[in-house]
């Protein structure tokens, strides 16, 4: 019927338009001048215009939208339900209004009104349910963003959104969420209508109403609310998930609670000594423990979060919704024991906490993520999701480096040297001499020994030639978000002097895996209403990132146990002697964080172990001993579920340019096997072959002496003027003074 009523009103407009188009044609009746024909046309359809505008308004009001007394009556659609990817397991039902209790409006404390009205209406007293200069600010970002994105809901408009309309975020919502405030203002008083907010709006955790919310995260009725408290609960509801005392962004919230509690301190609405108190108290120490009616809850509440950024207005609570993760239950459960294994053995070592994360290379599919060893231990901070939150990698970044290095056309056997250098003035003015793990030196190494040892002056070099701002290009294209103020990193960067996210870690080593392609992380497989209709479906978006030959380089590197056995030794929890599996450690300075992140063709696993509070764990707490070992718990479950598969050669090259492919060029040197000492030209007759081993004695030169930088394999000269080329000569030979070489430039 409303489509046919459409049709008619088109239909009247374009005869009334015809009409007066004849009418004003007639040069017979006609004596007005032509400009003034055209004015009265043009007047006659913007009347014509606006009378249907406000004939459709009036029949939306009168007829289309709901009335004001069902306000009270409305319920509750029913509950989300989040379950696993196979829909056998419920992770997490969301309630609506099974969990609220209305309160009278004597109940209501009066520094929970002015608290929501100064974080969600500051004029709600003032308008008659719109905010005219609000919807123009909206209309101003919505027009600058070239999409709806903001309305400038008041709390009548909220009111309204919540009780009576969908989750469609458009422009007919916002009319008929507009005509309903109308409507509510109309039927109740300003404190009725804040008095059916306060009882109806979500606050998360499936807390609904103000009562609900009070007795969830303090545990006390709203009307002993102190006004710290009031101020915290009054955040919550413009994002529950994102504010929520429980999830990751209690700075954000905290930050909320006190801008709300500087206004009404500005307004004068409450005695200021009352407000400092509320300003200095440590709310979130209040906070009680959650319900424990959950699975998986790190991983749950970051689903609701993915949910609440795509569909801003969608109420969880009350949609009732099937939502189907990726997320594999019994390899979660696993994973929480790996981590609680872990855990308990990393006591002596001073470490807290730790976290693990599972992706599937082939399809970008989450499919275990512990984010704490305990979600419900509030002595560690056990709501923070550690798989999503900064921290400092460590070495575990330097893959990064290496394979920007491949792009440019350096390879595994490329050599470098693993000596004493000085990089200059880092960005706090001091010279820049980074030390290995082990606090000795190599001399002269392939980039395949730097990084299967976690070499740390290769690591440097490598990164210098490869660029820091190309790197955290390569890093980002692989997913990592984190590194945005360039400015701040210098060449520690590749030593994890950049904050980084597990998840994001994981997923971008899983690209390595997949031979460049890179699967977008996939949280949700599909969402079903409670008529069983598919709202959304979540395919799997692939694109690929980097070069397949530049992937299996890396994946060479990283899972060669013989390249790496120096170092670490051959029996190390990295070490498979039936899989193919590559892994990467790191640890932060005064060892804050440690990492392992690994993976096959089939799964990535990453493991972070450390401190929430970032203290540091004990010396010597590297990730090779407290990190590596869960990883490995972990994967020793999981590789006899998953298909035996190789990672793929890469193409080697050649090159006639002296260490880009490992070929050294210098004097030919002869020692004694039994003694190590070396035998002169003149002395070797004396001495059986098999008594005398050979070595060819290299050039003391660095790779800048041979190649150009950005070039390696080009035509392009070696850069003598290099700001490196001098340091790295110096670092290989001491005896040689700064900037005054004896050599002979290759041309």
């Amino acid at each position: 019927m409303k489509k046919k009523k459409e049709k008619i009103s088109i239909k009247k407009l374009r005869k009334g338009v015809v009409f007066l188009l004849e009418k004003f044609s007639k040069k017979k009746n006609n004596s007005e001048p032509k400009s003034k024909i055209i004015l009265k046309i043009f007047v006659y359809i913007f009347l014509f215009i606006i009378f249907a505008i406000l004939f459709f308004i009036a029949y939306i009001y009168f007829f289309a939208t709901p009335k004001a007394k069902e306000l009270p009556n409305k319920v509750s659609k029913g509950t989300t339900i989040i379950y696993d990817r196979t829909g056998e397991h419920i992770l997490y039902e969301i309630y609506g209004e099974e969990n609220k209790k209305n309160l009278l409006h004597n109940q209501i404390p009066d520094t929970i009104r002015v608290a929501t009205i100064i974080s969600e209406d500051a004029s709600f007293y003032d308008h008659m349910g719109i905010d005219i200069p609000s919807i123009f600010r909206a209309l101003e970002v919505n027009i600058r963003n070239k999409q709806f994105q903001q309305g400038g809901s008041t709390i009548t408009q909220q009111l309204a959104r919540n009780v009576f309309l969908d989750r469609d975020k458009n422009i007919k919502r916002k009319i008929l969420e507009s005509i309903i405030a109308l409507k509510l203002e109309r039927k109740f008083s300003k404190d009725e209508i804040l008095d059916f907010y306060l009882n109806q709006i979500p606050y998360g955790s499936n807390a609904y109403g103000i009562e609900s919310a009070s007795q969830t995260f303090f545990g006390k009725n709203a009307i002993d609310l102190s006004l710290d408290e009031a101020a915290l609960l009054a955040s919550l509801p413009k994002a529950t998930t994102f504010y929520s005392p429980y999830g990751n962004n209690q700075k954000a919230l905290i930050d909320r609670q006190k801008n709300i509690l500087r206004q009404i301190e500005a307004l004068g609405l409450i005695d200021e000594k009352i407000i400092e108190e509320a300003l200095r108290a440590d709310t979130l120490k209040k906070i009680i423990p959650p319900k424990k009616n959950i699975e998986a809850p790190h991983f749950v509440f970051y689903v609701k979060e993915l949910l609440e950024k795509e569909y801003e207005d969608l109420d969880l609570e009350t949609e009732g919704l099937k939502i189907y993760t990726t997320l594999d239950y019994d390899m979660q459960k696993r994973a929480e024991e790996s981590v609680l294994w872990g855990a308990e053995n990393n006591k002596k070592y001073r470490a807290s906490n730790a976290s693990l994360v599972v992706i599937s290379p082939k399809t970008g599919e989450l499919l275990a993520m512990v984010g704490s060893k305990d979600y419900f231990d509030s002595s560690i901070d056990g709501q923070v999701n550690i798989a999503t939150s900064p921290r400092q990698p460590g070495s575990s970044f330097k893959p990064f480096a290496y394979a920007k290095a491949f792009e440019k056309g350096y390879q595994p056997e490329t050599l470098i040297w693993d000596t004493p250098t000085n990089f200059g003035p880092d960005g706090s003015g001091k010279e820049y001499v980074p030390n290995n793990y082990n606090g000795s030196f190599s001399g002269l190494v392939s980039m395949r020994q730097a990084l299967s040892s976690s070499l740390n002056v290769p690591a440097v070099k490598t990164l210098y030639l490869s660029g820091i701002n190309e790197t955290i290009d390569l890093a980002e294209r692989l997913g990592i978000s984190t590194l945005k103020e360039r400015n701040r990193f210098g060449l520690s960067l590749v030593l994890g002097g950049g904050e980084v996210k597990l998840l994001e870690m994981t997923s971008a080593f899983s690209v390595f895996a997949n031979d460049g392609e890179k699967n977008q992380l996939k949280v949700i497989q599909k969402i079903i209403d409670r008529e069983g209709n598919i709202i959304k479906e979540y395919p799997n978006k692939r694109e690929s990132v980097l070069e397949k030959e530049v992937a299996r380089k890396i994946n060479s590197i990283l899972s060669d146990n013989l390249a790496r056995a120096p170092v670490f030794g051959s029996n190390t929890p990295l070490a498979f002697k039936d899989y193919a599996v590559a892994a990467k450690t790191g640890t932060t300075q005064n060892f804050r964080d440690a990492w392992t992140v690994g993976y096959t063709p089939n799964i990535s696993v990453g493991v972070w172990v450390g401190n929430n509070d970032n203290t540091p764990m004990k010396y010597g707490s590297d990730g090779i001993f407290v990190a590596a070992p869960i990883w490995r718990n972990f994967l020793d479950k999981e590789l006899a579920n998953l298909p035996k598969e190789e990672f793929g050669s890469y193409e080697k090259i050649v090159s006639s340019k002296p260490m880009i492919t490992g070929k050294v060029s210098g004097e030919i040197k002869y020692f004694k096997i039994a003694s190590g000492n070396e035998i002169s030209q003149n002395k070797l007759k004396k001495y059986k072959a098999s008594e005398v081993r050979q070595q060819i004695e290299p050039e003391k030169h660095s790779l800048l002496f041979y190649v150009n930088k950005d070039f390696p394999l080009g035509p392009e000269l070696p850069n003598y003027n290099d700001p490196m080329f001098v340091r790295w000569e110096k670092g290989i030979n001491q005896d040689f003074e700064e900037g005054n070489f004896d050599f002979n430039p290759i041309n």
